[in-house]
């Protein structure tokens, strides 16, 4: 069902939407300042049956010291280089991006769809030392697709297991400051579809360590969403009660040791999330 306050799609959008639905993936990637891997085809599932109409990649941590974040200014950094160069010879065009130090945002399409994409507008909002620097915020895209307006929102927020109420607080501000010159559509909430992602930073907070391990051990992970910290927050905090999320049917994806599979070998100090 269309909204009022979106544009109603003419004949041939129409036919279209009768074809069977569109598919997105979705990638969100904390890349802790490394430089890009050789290969990323099992990332983006490219030897998938069933091939996407829209990529939209979200990393956090890119590498923005002063030299190459100029340099990135004025060229494609190495990671948009590498998802561009990958994602070309499967007949994907970049359409839209987003770069806010170390937050960057990547929107591509199958070319077909493209005529369908308007109004195509991007913004960034950051929340570091007190607003003034964006190593931590969000960056975000919106447009129209077929006459239905999205958005997409690549969020770091603020890390450590204490200030769970400080993320929800840097979320609220980006969402209500992030405006767009779009009558339909000038605010993220006012989207039909608004995707939320990105290094969220949300730990599993009062569970013992070996509680966590032995269900991430036994796959129970279900033994967890309870203690999840934005879980627990979303019950007294009604913006959040707006989104959806689908179940945490894999183990948290915090913290391992740099470049292997294996959780942060520093007992003492290891704490785990699903975001």
């Amino acid at each position: 069902m269309i909204e009022e306050n979106e544009e109603q799609p003419d004949d041939h959008q129409s036919l279209e939407k009768e074809r069977g639905r569109f598919r997105l993936h979705m990638v969100t990637w904390n890349v802790a300042t490394a430089d890009p891997p050789k290969d990323v085809a099992s990332l983006l599932h490219l030897n998938s049956p069933k091939t996407p109409d829209l990529y939209v990649i979200g990393l956090q941590e890119v590498y923005s010291g002063p030299v190459r974040f100029v340099s990135d200014m004025m060229f494609d950094d190495p990671w948009s280089q590498l998802f561009i160069s990958t994602l070309a010879p499967w007949n994907y065009v970049k359409v839209s991006s987003m770069r806010m130090q170390g937050l960057l945002l990547l929107f591509f399409s199958k070319p077909e769809h493209i005529p369908f994409i308007r109004d195509i507008q991007a913004t960034y909002t950051r929340t570091g030392m007190f607003g003034y620097w964006g190593n931590k915020g969000g960056v975000s895209v919106r447009l129209s697709f077929y006459g239905h307006m999205l958005c997409f929102l690549n969020c770091h927020l603020a890390a450590h297991m204490k200030y769970a109420n400080e993320r929800v607080d840097e979320f609220e501000h980006i969402v209500d400051t992030q405006t767009f010159d779009c009558k339909k559509a000038p605010k993220i909430t006012d989207h039909r579809l608004v995707f939320w992602f990105g290094d969220l930073n949300f730990r599993i907070q009062d569970h013992g360590m070996h509680f966590v391990r032995s269900c991430i051990n036994n796959q129970t992970y279900n033994l967890l969403w309870s203690h999840d910290q934005l879980n627990m927050l979303k019950k007294k905090e009604q913006l959040l009660q707006e989104f959806e999320e689908g179940p945490l049917d894999f183990q948290p994806t915090y913290k391992f040791d740099l470049n292997s599979d294996t959780y942060d070998s520093r007992l003492y100090t290891t704490w785990f999330g699903f975001k």
